[in-house]
């Protein structure tokens, strides 16, 4: 485990959090339960029937982890309630709401983190992006004064070393949630990424909005977007350390950031990057990921009022354990 990782999990050890694991049905939930609770990371709740996971791996040592089954849960009827409530402006009946919460396990979660009686949630190892996304937009939702719930991923460098490397991680948005976002939206992961370097990382952010012009080198309406959402993010955020629109290698690297954008606060110093959209930013991370060695924690959900998570259907359980813990620093 990097150095990273482990001061990771020694700050969420401190906090003690709840986490619900949606997928207790998942060899590999259960090992991170296993190892979140052997390393006091956080407490875990394990979504799924109990009798079954443990006659299905037996080798998963769950002492101190504890199981809810929403089939047969005792909060059952205080969340088809909790859920009726939310949704039953876009017609859900109490027969549906009780029917969702006793068979899915997102929605089970979700609600008992509306309800406060866990502090976050992860899932996605086996549900979909859109499975686990539709869950958090319709019971947790937005938090206040955010219009748009957006992701990053947590880029660790690799051990043995990065050339650039002036941060224990990197903060990507958005790589996994907002196609094409519009000038707000732009606006709005800048601000969320802003909040996501501090809590997770712990930095000091500098956020480059990337582009493939730097301050005015090239012009087209995608360059003009990302300059106008700046705007919008200085002229509603001044505290925020951004800078844009820039290419990537003026962000990175100090030469070339000094001799394409002289004047900035953020070129060849950035730690923080925007990405234009989905494509640039999926495309962006995964390079990151597999020609560059770095270790990708997420997708992070940001923007949401209480903490939701997002797996990849290709994650360890390991990575599992690293989003938990980054889940617990971000409850409130």
């Amino acid at each position: 485990m990097s150095q990273f990782l482990d001061n990771l999990m020694a700050r969420a050890s401190k906090r003690q959090k709840t986490i619900a694991l949606a997928e207790g049905f998942d060899i590999r939930a259960c090992k991170a339960a296993e190892m979140l609770t052997k390393d006091g990371v956080c407490k875990v709740v394990l979504i799924g029937d109990e009798a079954e996971a443990r006659a299905k791996f037996p080798e998963v040592d769950f002492t101190g982890v504890k199981f809810e089954n929403p089939a047969s849960s005792e909060n059952l009827e205080k969340y088809a309630n909790t859920l009726y409530e939310l949704r039953k402006s876009k017609g859900m009946t109490i027969e549906s709401a009780r029917q969702i919460v006793s068979t899915n396990n997102m929605f089970y979660a979700c609600v008992a983190l509306k309800c406060g009686d866990v502090d976050g949630v992860v899932g996605g190892a086996v549900f979909s992006s859109a499975d686990v996304s539709r869950a958090a937009f319709q019971v947790v939702k937005a938090a206040p004064g955010i219009n748009s719930v957006s992701s990053c991923f947590v880029m660790i460098p690799p051990e043995d070393g990065f050339k650039y490397a002036s941060t224990p991680a990197y903060i990507f948005a958005d790589c996994a949630v907002i196609p094409y976002p519009t000038e707000d939206q732009l606006a709005d992961i800048v601000v969320a990424a802003n909040d996501s370097a501090k809590n997770i990382i712990g930095i000091d952010p500098k956020i480059a909005m990337l582009s493939f012009s730097t301050k005015g080198s090239a012009n087209h309406e995608a360059v003009e977007k990302v300059r106008n959402a700046y705007a919008k993010v200085k002229a509603s955020h001044p505290e925020i350390n951004v800078d844009g629109e820039m290419q990537f290698d003026a962000s990175l690297v100090p030469s070339v950031g000094k001799q394409k954008a002289p004047e900035s606060t953020v070129a060849g110093e950035a730690n923080v990057f925007v990405f234009p959209n989905l494509d640039a930013g999926n495309i962006g991370y995964k390079i990151a990921q597999r020609l560059g060695n770095f270790m990708a924690v997420g997708p992070i959900m940001q923007g949401l009022a209480l903490p939701v998570n997002d797996l990849s259907r290709g994650c360890s359980a390991e990575d599992i354990a690293a989003v938990a813990a980054i889940t617990a620093l971000q409850a409130k």
